[in-house]
């Protein structure tokens, strides 16, 4: 399975899943290219040092559909199948996403449907929450509500800012995204929804 990662900053978690494809933890896969739309993005430093092909292409004052026009182009032009967006800051178009129809994966810091979009980690603060945690989802065309594939959980504590929290969240979301790839490298035999395309 080529995968193709998107970032916009650090790239911790697409670090998570170049390491486990390279060490063979998601099996029979290849990262195939790693996108940002900045170009002083952390995260191209490391895409690099593990030998993965890093690609710069900023929005330049265009049109968010002409923006992703020139990423589904180098997406396709690497043969991905699976698309995974780790800390990419941009909403994807309904051209990108029927381009990758169920084969475009997100990882969110918060136990959706609760709290999407921005600050996932803020609002659970000041909602007073037990239970936080991340999501690995399916995108579809609207924020943060596409069928999830995983979740796992992280407790608030009493004394969490949201900074604590997000740092434990973080741990947890670079576990379960590669558990997600997993499932889907899988193929077949994974056990979501059956109106959910299985790669």
């Amino acid at each position: 399975m080529k995968i193709g990662i998107l970032i916009s900053g650090r790239g911790s978690n697409m670090v998570a899943i170049v390491d486990a494809v390279n060490s063979g933890e998601i099996p029979d896969s290849d990262v195939a290219v790693v996108i940002s739309d900045k170009p002083n993005a952390a995260g191209l430093a490391k895409a690099r040092e593990r030998g993965v092909e890093s690609v710069v292409i900023e929005r330049k004052g265009r049109t968010r559909e002409a923006h992703d026009a020139e990423i589904i182009a180098e997406l396709q032009k690497r043969g991905v199948e699976l698309v995974c967006l780790a800390g990419y800051m941009r909403l994807l178009s309904k051209d990108f996403i029927h381009a990758f129809e169920n084969r475009i994966v997100n990882i969110h810091p918060s136990l959706l449907p609760a709290f999407p979009g921005l600050d996932a980690q803020k609002q659970a603060i000041e909602h007073g929450v037990k239970l936080s945690g991340c999501t690995v989802h399916f995108v579809d065309e609207k924020l943060d509500a596409g069928p999830i594939i995983l979740q796992k959980a992280v407790e608030v504590r009493d004394d969490d800012t949201t900074e604590t929290l997000s740092a434990r969240v973080l741990e947890q979301e670079h576990a379960a995204y590669v558990e997600a790839v997993k499932i889907l490298a899988e193929g077949p035999a994974c056990t979501l929804p059956p109106v959910v395309f299985c790669l």
